[in-house]
């Protein structure tokens, strides 16, 4: 299943929970109230909302029961041609799957290669840093170029988004806490980034992680350890590689971080991200207003975003 985030008609309308199917979106907490209705459940179709809630947050907060009826929910809308609770693309506005994480856990340095093109030591621990829900945007959303930075850059990552509560879980039961995967974007602003120790100042500048263009549930993902990874400026190819380069694996990495941290349904784990990002190009090519950025990852999709000039004022 493919999880998106959307909206139909005002900007101001609130996201809501739905599936892509073929182009198309269900809303899924609209399509199990039909399935509820069919079962003559009344009282719990009066009471979809505390079942299947519409708003994206709340519906991974609900972990894996919620998952089970939204995956009933998509297929009773298919298999009975409900045309009521679904919307053309073009209907739409997609925000990013999870639009408000809790946590955004950031992995550096995963990929040997691009740990030698920035001229670092292979690390004996995943590197990890944070980003916040101030910076997240969502395909085909504008990421915003703060007059702060000079040095603006990407990073094509794999996104992985918690399921179910995670504390202290083994390598051999990660893949059960997952709920599935989407791309993100590391946007980084290196002169930021490099006037500290801390990574922190020049990683979570608002509108720097973009995400989307949906989430794509575990089963649809054969091995996340291999899928190809491919990162375009303006057509140009940038970086390609594959998962399977990642030093600290998927299930490594929600191993490791749930041994430190409570993961929460609906954090979300950026992976890091391979060779090739305009820092360390010969000369260095940054991002500027006007460039689109596209994410491509096997299995998953695209994600595509414009760099634009950061308004004085954000309403």
């Amino acid at each position: 299943m493919k999880l998106v985030a959307y909206k139909v008609g005002r900007d101001l309308n609130p996201y809501r929970i739905g599936s892509r199917v073929e182009g198309r979106i269900i809303d899924l907490q609209e399509a199990y109230r039909h399935y509820l209705l069919s079962e003559s459940e009344i009282d719990l179709a009066m009471t979809v909302e505390s079942l299947l809630p519409a708003d994206p947050n709340a519906f991974y907060s609900m972990g894996p029961q919620a998952m089970k009826r939204a995956f009933r929910a998509e297929a009773f809308a298919l298999a009975e041609g409900l045309e009521e609770v679904q919307f053309r693309a073009e209907e739409i506005i997609l925000g990013a799957p999870v639009p408000k994480p809790g946590k955004i856990i950031c992995v550096g340095l995963n990929y040997k290669d691009h740990i030698e093109e920035m001229g670092r030591d292979l690390p004996d621990y995943p590197v990890l840093f944070g980003k916040f829900a101030n910076a997240v945007c969502a395909h085909d959303q504008g990421v915003y170029h703060s007059k702060l930075t000079e040095k603006l850059d990407y990073e094509g990552e794999l996104a992985v988004v918690i399921g179910r509560r995670a504390q202290e879980v083994t390598e051999s039961e990660a893949m059960d806490y997952i709920a599935g995967y989407t791309i993100a974007n590391d946007v980084s602003a290196r002169d930021l980034q490099r006037r500290t120790p801390q990574f922190l100042q020049g990683k979570t500048l608002d509108r720097s992680a973009p995400m989307g263009p949906h989430l794509v549930t575990t089963e649809e993902i054969e091995d996340v350890s291999n899928l190809s990874i491919r990162t375009f400026v303006n057509g140009e190819k940038r970086q390609d590689s594959s998962t399977k380069h990642l030093i600290f694996s998927v299930p490594h990495l929600v191993s490791f971080i749930s041994g430190i941290m409570t993961l929460e349904p609906g954090d979300v784990i950026m992976t890091g991200t391979p060779n090739g990002v305009g820092f360390a190009m010969d000369p260095p090519q940054f991002l500027k207003n006007g460039d689109v950025v596209e994410i491509e990852i096997e299995g998953i999709g695209q994600l595509r975003n414009k760099i634009i000039p950061k308004p004085s004022r954000i309403q």
